[in-house]
């Protein structure tokens, strides 16, 4: 499928099944940290830049699937960029919500909450998680990079009208960059936005996978949960970790059984396409496929690795694997 990937296991909302609604980046920030990589060419308006008809007939086939829908927890609709972009997203979510009774979340950089077309159409969505990764010009300038003509006050406002009116769960993101958006300032920058704002919880991130630029460094364990603390205290809101979140989590999709040689081709398929969309370590992988264990990881993946279609990248200790562009 060229719309629809997983389920993969997410810490935040469980079995997770994955509407990609664009084939390649579309987005209209540049993020220091972003696992997708640098955007190329920043997109400054909403429009149609991938088939609607196509992602809804990918939603249907697979909702068709009582056994495979039975193995999902929420459906989430994400992009490789910004989904707001797409104009047809109201229609897609409300299609979505019509083929099953799961809830449907939506990934958002929160850039386009401003207009309230994107507000209207984000109603149909059980759950929302924009970012706000900061609350000052200069901070947001150097980690979120923004495509000219967005304004960092019209983005915040359009956090707090959204928030003012929908009635779903509401989750705020932040993802914090050393020295570039982790001063006492900007932490008090955000507390002061967030503040005005109707929000359930709030994630608090760092750089964790392979991040588009070298210099995007995380945060140590220690500040971020200082940070988190400071957070909770100031905005009295659960404050979700990285690597101690509250949120409770939900086994991963039992796969056992099914890397058998008349499946493992599809097994791989399925993998190159988790790996295109995020860089994931063999235990992520395993953790999915349940393939018997990273080392099985690595022997199902050397050969693409050796052809150059999967490529290798170490960055925390850990050894990621993504898609060669």
């Amino acid at each position: 499928m060229n719309y629809i990937f997983g389920p993969v296991h997410s810490r935040r909302l469980g079995r997770s099944l994955g509407i990609d609604l664009f084939p390649s980046k579309i987005c209209n920030l540049d993020c220091v940290y972003c696992e997708v990589g640098r955007t190329i060419v920043p997109v400054y308006r909403r429009g149609v830049y991938s088939p609607t008809r196509e992602i809804l007939a990918e939603i249907d086939r697979y909702c068709a699937d009582a056994h495979k829908l039975d193995q999902v927890d929420v459906l989430t609709v994400t992009a490789k960029g910004e989904p707001t972009l797409h104009s047809d997203l109201g229609d897609i979510l409300r299609y979505v919500k019509g083929r099953t009774d799961k809830p449907v979340a939506v990934l958002t950089n929160g850039t386009t909450l401003m207009e309230s077309e994107v507000r209207q159409a984000l109603m149909a969505a059980d759950i929302v998680v924009p970012s706000l990764d900061a609350a000052r010009w200069k901070s947001f300038l150097r980690v979120d990079r923004p495509a000219e003509g967005l304004e960092l006050s019209e983005i915040i406002q359009g956090l707090i009208l959204f928030s003012q009116t929908y009635a779903g769960k509401l989750w705020l993101e932040i993802l914090l960059v050393r020295g570039m958006n982790d001063d006492p300032e900007d932490i008090e920058a955000l507390i002061a936005a967030i503040r005005r704002m109707r929000v359930d919880r709030i994630q608090l991130n760092t750089v964790v996978r392979p991040p588009a630029e070298r210099s995007a460094q995380a945060l140590s364990e220690e500040r971020l949960v200082a940070i988190a603390g400071l957070l909770r205290k100031e905005t009295a809101l659960p404050v979700d970790l990285p690597f101690a979140s509250t949120v409770e989590q939900a086994q991963p999709v039992d796969t056992a059984g099914t890397a058998d040689p008349k499946s493992l081709a599809g097994i791989i398929d399925e993998v190159k396409q988790m790996v295109q969309r995020r860089p994931s370590t063999a235990a992520d992988i395993d953790r999915i496929f349940h393939l018997g264990g990273p080392e099985k990881v690595e022997q199902l993946l050397a050969p693409l690795v050796l052809s150059g279609i999967v490529r290798q990248q170490d960055h925390g200790g850990e050894r990621y694997y993504h898609l060669a562009t």
